[in-house]
């Protein structure tokens, strides 16, 4: 089977998918805004295909390899003093910044979602932070020193998402202010069903940290021989530490810095590997021509397959990430809109997440191209290609920042995913077991959860350690805890007649089939593609190693077998109950939102005059800080008593830092391009400092 056409054929199918319900909705059409957007998504698909098609199929010429002919490299130590100086000081510095920018936490909306103030941009960059861990760095110069570019598939498998994704589940997401995904369930399916996805999921987000804590103690071994366990629990306290002070005001911060550092050293070590090469073309022609392909074998190797990688990654991998992973729907929700949050996803999917591919794959393409040019030994451990080639292209101090962006590349996911499980314990557990919790007793819940998030994470590591690779146990793991909550999430959304009892047979049938599948790999077989099983680990769950990658494939039917027979036998519920969280009820979900049903609208931005409001009450279902606003400004944005407008500092290169919404509640005849804001909405936006300067007003939904 050709890996290219059966990976267009069936992520198209799910591409198409998305577009006909895009299009039913609106979003997408033949004119206008639609036409722009339509032409958008197709354009996006089209060029992955023609990118990955190129690697795929063009001719390119080979260089011949060269033999090493130099000293066999020495295990010891990596890097010098002044490396690890500057190493130590980026850690300093992350947690004065995280430390900075997380002042000022009131409520656990400031905690977990920054207030829903942040611009798109400001969103995508720190995403970038999160979407590349210390493990990425690690697994995938792995992947890439063995498989070349074909290590890039997993980065560029996203876009078949994206119409489902924007017009589908982030506007329900958004608009029905929904703190976790466990509570979409809850008011979807049912109590019963919330408390299993709630269990799921924190398995699923501890069990990351664990991975994360696990690659850093793996790296720091390498380059400093300390031990595995010691070095995760060094950098899970400082992770703890910021996160827990500032939430996810310090987690965007610190990770639009982090995020920054990652792409220019990933970028850096690939420009000084061309550059001692001699240039681009004999850096390319020194790449064996099947490292240049964008696919590896279509099922021959157990440890790296082109329709295992398709069916972990592209299918139950990314659903998971961008529509069930805590952290990351944090993130999109912490935008000032949803629009904007659209922009960020398309940032992310378009151009942030190919320069990542590039970025963490970039020391194992330089490490192979060297090795082919007799520059390195092609014998090199593939697991610490991405130091050694690090080493051998920088000098003593800039690879000092190399170690740096590792450290920022754990630190970023580690406090993303900590922040994230204590959104699902405070939102999840807490709240409807002690509904009369003041905020006070919730942020303080929420902090002494990230601190032990940060505990338990490191008691995983030992788990991890027993894999052969960082590949391999983050493959194993998310093949066989994602499946259940993918089809779950995606049938609810998506099909109105699902059913609850079929959404919790899914749950918990599916997740008991995938844990049998650990103990028994055999019954795996028959969907595996021809793949072969591989070696069996040892003890109880040595299964787990076995048709890794295809267990995604396996729970994937066999939940939706359960899903579509269960709710072909069960009673769905009405409409009228799900309505603003199925699709094609957009509507609804904006009238929870706002107080009052209507549709995704925008004005345009206006200038106006700012003046402080004496009125501390809230108001709409947000609980808002209310705002006055004059006449001309109430026209010019279309706005009435009850709407939603969003109020910010005039600097854009802030990213919505300074800036808040507010309901309008009263308009002033003679008030002007004026607006008065209440207490908060003043400090958020305006400050003292600023009393005298104009803001920008923008007009949220109609």
């Amino acid at each position: 089977m050709d890996p290219f056409l059966y990976q267009y054929a069936v992520g198209g199918a799910v591409f198409s998918v998305g577009m006909i319900y895009a299009a039913r909705q609106g979003y997408v059409g033949l004119s206008g805004k639609a036409l722009q957007r339509a032409l958008l998504m197709i354009g996006g698909l089209a060029g992955f295909a023609i990118v990955q098609g190129y690697l795929q199929y063009a001719p390119m010429t080979e260089l011949p390899a060269i033999p090493y002919t130099g000293e066999p490299l020495t295990k010891g130590m990596i890097g010098q003093p002044i490396d690890y100086a500057v190493m130590v000081g980026y850690f300093v510095a992350i947690l004065v910044i995280g430390t900075f920018f997380g002042q000022g936490q009131k409520d656990t909306k400031d905690f977990f979602f920054g207030g829903q103030r942040f611009s798109w941009w400001l969103i995508a960059f720190s995403l970038v932070a999160s979407v590349i861990g210390s493990y990425s760095f690690v697994k995938y110069s792995q992947v890439a020193f063995n498989h070349g570019l074909a290590s890039s598939q997993t980065y560029l498998n996203d876009w078949f998402w994206l119409p489902l994704l924007l017009f589908g589940w982030l506007p329900i997401l958004y608009f029905s202010r929904l703190t976790s995904v466990p509570e979409y369930f809850e008011h979807r399916f049912g109590r019963s069903t919330r408390n299993v996805v709630t269990g799921l999921l924190l398995l699923y987000l501890v069990g990351y940290v664990g991975i994360n804590l696990f690659t850093m103690g793996r790296a720091l071994e390498t380059l400093l021989g300390v031990d595995v366990f010691l070095a995760a629990c060094v950098v899970a306290a400082i992770s703890a530490v910021y996160v827990t002070m500032g939430g996810q005001t310090s987690v965007i911060m610190t990770d639009l810095f982090q995020g920054l550092m990652l792409m220019a050293t990933g970028l850096v070590i690939l420009v000084l590997g061309v550059d001692h090469l001699g240039g681009w073309d004999i850096f390319w022609q020194h790449l064996p021509r099947g490292h240049r392909q964008a696919f590896p074998h279509f099922n021959a190797d157990p440890t790296y397959n082109a329709v295992g990688i398709f069916w972990q990654d592209a299918m139950a991998g990314s659903a998971m990430y961008y529509f069930l992973n805590q952290g990351i729907l944090m993130r999109f929700m912490a935008a000032r809109s949803v629009e904007e949050g659209r922009k960020a996803a398309m940032a992310v999917l378009a151009i942030l997440m190919p320069l990542a591919a590039i970025v963490v794959a970039s020391g194992g393409w330089v490490g192979r191209a060297l090795a082919h040019a007799g520059v390195m030994p092609s014998d090199m451990p593939p697991r610490d290609v991405f130091f050694l080639t690090a080493e051998f292209l920088a000098v003593p101090g800039v690879f000092g920042l190399v170690l740096a962006a590792l450290t920022a590349a754990l630190m970023s996911t580690v406090d993303t995913l900590i922040t994230a499980v204590a959104a699902v314990v405070v939102n999840d557990i807490i709240r409807p077991l002690r509904p009369e919790s003041t905020e006070t007793e919730l942020l303080r819940a929420a902090r002494f959860t990230s601190m032990a998030v940060a505990i338990i994470g490191v008691a995983l590591v030992p788990v991890f350690q027993q894999f052969d690779s960082i590949y391999a146990a983050h493959g194993a793991f998310t093949a066989a805890i994602t499946p259940p909550m993918v089809v779950a999430l995606l049938l609810g959304v998506f099909w109105r007649r699902f059913t609850p009892t079929a959404a919790l047979a899914t749950l918990i049938g599916g997740t008991l089939m995938v844990f049998l599948s650990v103990l028994e790999p055999s019954i795996i077989a028959p969907f595996a593609h021809g793949t072969p099983p591989g070696e069996a680990g040892e003890g109880l769950l040595g299964g787990a190693k076995q048709y890794a990658f295809m267990r995604a494939f396996f729970g994937l039917v066999v939940c939706s077998v359960i899903a579509v027979t269960v709710t072909l036998f069960t009673t769905a519920r009405p409409l009228a109950e799900v309505r603003g969280y199925v699709w094609g009820t957009v509507e609804t979900a904006v009238g929870r939102y706002t107080g009052r049903e209507g549709a995704e609208s925008y004005s345009a931005w206006v200038n106006a005059a700012v003046s402080r409001l004496d009125d501390d009450g809230r108001h709409g279902p947000g609980g808002l800080p209310g705002a006055r606003i004059g006449a001309a400004l109430a026209k010019d944005l279309d706005a009435t008593v009850g709407s939603l407008i969003y109020v910010a500092d005039t600097r854009v290169w802030l990213g919505g830092l300074r800036s808040s919404h507010a309901m309008v509640v009263g308009i002033d005849e003679e008030g002007g391009h004026s607006v008065a804001l209440a207490p908060d909405a003043w400090d958020a936006a305006v400050g003292e400092a600023r009393a005298d300067k104009a803001v920008v007003v923008q007009r949220l939904y109609a």
